[in-house]
């Protein structure tokens, strides 16, 4: 066979593109990329071959194919395809073929290609987990920065609400008509009210705007968002400036919510934990490449964020109502979501989407059954489901006490022995055997992660969830997932024009 590969290279045809290879000539590619990954097996065997010259003393054969292998990369350049190849590529890949021809012919021994091929391949490991690792870093930094064109947009606004020109003094005019108007509504309970906890304007715009433009009877909708002090003015101008139509919006500061504080909420005690604040915030620090042993996505400091945390205390910013529906601000609504409120939960606290598919997203995926606490508490097994889209029956809720619950695993977990990453363990946790499971149509998830979602699935979903870290605010956004979410930005807004002109 290495008799035949060599007769092949020397007598190799350089108007047909795609018929040579010289590791296995019985093969005819004829993919678009065939010559150029013809050409990289060249190379790596050049470089194989060039290691054993330098070993055996052969440095004309050594600088022969130091030579071929530069014109050779000069050749790939950049390129993904064989169209892209500089135009001396065939050349190249001919000439190199005589090369590791006579190479094979003066430096050729199994033993020591096999030696030096195990070499290599460990190296190339090293190096690819070593990328692997910093990619992990880069993206997950990529994804807490906050775009430019979003940070604009939250300064704009925020100028806007304490700097008012005659327009802005118009907006807010009406806008205190309006919520005076729709004061009664926040404790309708013939309502349909949903709870959004946000620092992203657009985000909850998006949320609130998708919401609104499927339901059948808008004006029976009230969004109650909250968000953080420095964020407040931007996301109460934005709802004074851009008021959904019909549907009522009230934006609250979460400073404003005075039985939050250390003492009651056991994530504000944890926070308050030097040792604490080190694991989450030390996660920006490249020396966190080098910890080996756990994933840089559990030392994001969102979350500790208490917004992120506030899904845990509806009763306490509810009091009056019996049933709402959480989202999350990386949803987006494409069907009439009314029914939710309808559904029997039979006695259950939580209504949600279950996200295990035969071994994964089960419970000993998100927590440590290796804890006494924890296995002799709950089933390894027992299937996941997903934060985003809950609706929330708040009567059973006070009835069970499920903030305490929450509390008491939320206490003991201080050391993070039990789970390490967010809010979604700790809802398993508190919502063991309380959540009823909604059909999956309701809620499709992963456009955030995984570029491979089925189609046809997002499109019959009645909510769609970017969760992941390629949210569709960001750059790095999956592209094919980009118009389910952009479709509802308002575009028409002038706050927008001028913060993303320079995006279009």
């Amino acid at each position: 066979m290495r008799n035949a590969a060599i007769n092949s290279s020397r007598n190799f045809d350089n108007k047909v593109r795609g018929s040579y290879n010289i590791w296995r000539p019985e093969f005819r590619l004829t993919n678009t990329d065939s010559t150029l990954r013809l050409m990289k097996d060249q190379i790596i065997m050049a470089k194989l071959y060039a290691t054993i010259a330098i070993s055996q003393k052969e440095p004309d054969m050594y600088a022969l194919l130091m030579k071929c292998i530069k014109e050779s990369q000069t050749a790939i350049g950049d390129a993904l395809i064989d169209s892209e190849l500089d135009s001396s590529a065939l050349e190249r890949a001919k000439a190199m073929g005589h090369v590791l021809s006579s190479a094979r012919d003066v430096l050729y021994s199994s033993s020591e290609v096999s030696r030096k091929l195990r070499v290599m391949l460990q190296s190339t490991e090293l190096d690819i987990d070593a990328v692997k690792k910093q990619n992990s870093f880069l993206v997950q930094h990529a994804a807490k920065t906050v775009p430019m064109p979003l940070h604009c947009l939250h300064m704009q606004l925020t100028t806007d609400y304490y700097f008012r020109d005659g327009v802005t003094k118009e907006h807010f005019h009406d806008a205190a008509l309006k919520e005076e108007e729709n004061k009664a509504k926040l404790e309708d309970r013939s309502l349909y009210h949903y709870a959004i906890f946000s620092d992203n304007v657009l985000a909850a715009s998006v949320v609130v705007r998708s919401t609104v433009t499927n339901a059948n009877e808008p004006e029976k909708h009230v969004f109650h968002i909250v968000t953080d002090r420095l964020n407040f003015a931007a996301m109460k101008m934005w709802f004074i400036a851009h008021p959904p139509q019909l549907a009522t919006v009230h934006v609250e500061n979460i400073d404003n919510f005075k039985w939050l504080n250390s003492s009651y909420c056991s994530v504000l005690r944890q926070l308050e934990s030097a040792r604490l604040k080190e694991y989450y915030f030390k996660a920006h620090d490249p020396s966190s490449l080098s910890d080996g042993n756990e994933n840089l996505k559990y030392r994001n400091p969102k979350y500790l964020s208490m917004l992120n945390h506030l899904r845990f205390y509806m009763p306490e910013i509810h009091p009056k109502l019996e049933k709402i529906l959480f989202l999350d601000d990386d949803i987006v609504v494409q069907k009439d979501l009314t029914p939710l409120w309808d559904i029997d939960l039979k006695g259950m606290v939580n209504g949600a989407v279950e996200t295990c598919k035969e071994s994964f997203h089960r419970f000993d995926t998100y927590l440590n059954f290796s804890h006494p606490k924890i296995s002799e508490n709950f089933d390894p097994r027992a299937c996941g489901w997903a934060f985003g889209m809950n609706i929330f029956d708040l009567k059973e809720w006070r009835k069970r006490n499920i903030t305490g619950i929450y509390h008491y695993w939320q206490d003991l977990n201080e050391d993070r022995k039990l789970w390490k990453l967010g809010t979604l363990p700790p809802g398993l946790i508190t919502f063991y055997n309380l959540t009823y499971p909604l059909n999956r149509t309701w809620h499709v998830l992963g456009l955030g992660y995984d570029p491979a979602v089925d189609i046809a699935e997002i499109d019959n979903a009645a909510v769609v969830h970017y969760n992941g870290n390629y949210k569709p605010w960001l750059d790095l956004a999956i592209s094919k997932y980009n118009p389910y979410w952009s479709k509802h930005v308002h575009l028409d807004s002038s706050h927008v024009q001028h913060c993303y002109a320079s995006k279009q």
